[in-house]
């Protein structure tokens, strides 16, 4: 079981820092700068780890952008209070995504400025060809490594089918309706956790909401923001540059 319980939580974390550190911070908001050769190991990264639920960090970025200038508006494109249920949101996520990442939907001017773009490596991610392989390799690894009497492990693949997705519809559904606020913004932002290792900061909404150039998704000296530490030993080590709030 150890093998089994190893992987996922590999799967999770890995597939969350490349949505927070990348997508998010990097993709939609320019918190730092990569050179040319770090940019692109970080989209491999995020092709690998995210695997089946491959999402483009253009596609990303625009709908994060969209979020952030409508918060639970009725242009937010994912806010809970839009929705009746997480996996309602999900889906309607999913359409406007589509729109994006498919150039089936035209985005506001103001949304597409300096955005992360490889072309050739988001079709290949988007392919059916692609999923069904990381899908595969996934359903394999359980076949191989689940214990017997252990069955029930086989209920975590769906997670696995959906990593990209599932994270970022939990930090979009309680990070709107659960916990408590810092500040008062004019959305309905909260921060869910006082310590969030469960989404690397990512539940810190109401705070990131607040000041959204900022690096550290923590503002109170107690609120640890776990991504923020490697930020600032990858801005260290020349790694990244971070950009001046």
């Amino acid at each position: 079981m150890i093998y089994i319980l190893t992987f996922f939580f590999l799967h999770w974390y890995v597939s969350l820092f490349c949505q927070s550190f990348f997508m998010h911070r990097y993709g939609a908001h320019k918190m730092f700068t990569l050179n040319k050769f770090w940019e692109k190991f970080f989209f491999l990264l995020s092709y690998v780890s995210q695997g089946s639920s491959y999402l483009s960090p253009r596609a990303y970025a625009i709908l994060h952008r969209m979020h952030h200038a409508y918060s639970d508006t009725e242009k937010d494109p994912h806010s809970p209070h839009n929705s009746t249920n997480i996996f309602s949101m999900m889906m309607d996520t999913k359409k406007i995504y589509n729109g994006f990442a498919k150039d089936q939907i035209k985005p506001e001017a103001k949304f597409e400025k300096n955005l992360p773009h490889w072309a050739a490596l988001d079709a290949i991610g988007d392919t059916w060809t692609s999923r069904i392989v990381f899908a595969s390799i996934y359903i394999a690894f359980y076949i191989h490594f689940v214990p017997a009497g252990y069955a029930w492990l086989y209920l975590l693949l769906p997670i696995h089918f959906l990593m990209g997705p599932t994270q970022g519809a939990i930090v979009n559904w309680f990070g709107h309706k659960v916990g408590y606020r810092n500040f008062n913004e004019d959305d309905r932002s909260t921060n869910t956790f006082v310590l969030d290792i469960f989404l690397l900061g990512e539940l810190f909404q109401n705070n990131h909401h607040h000041a959204p150039a900022r690096a550290n998704f923590g503002a109170k000296w107690y609120e640890l923001d776990p991504i923020y530490p490697i930020i600032w030993l990858l801005n260290g080590i020349g790694v990244i540059k971070l950009v001046k709030e």
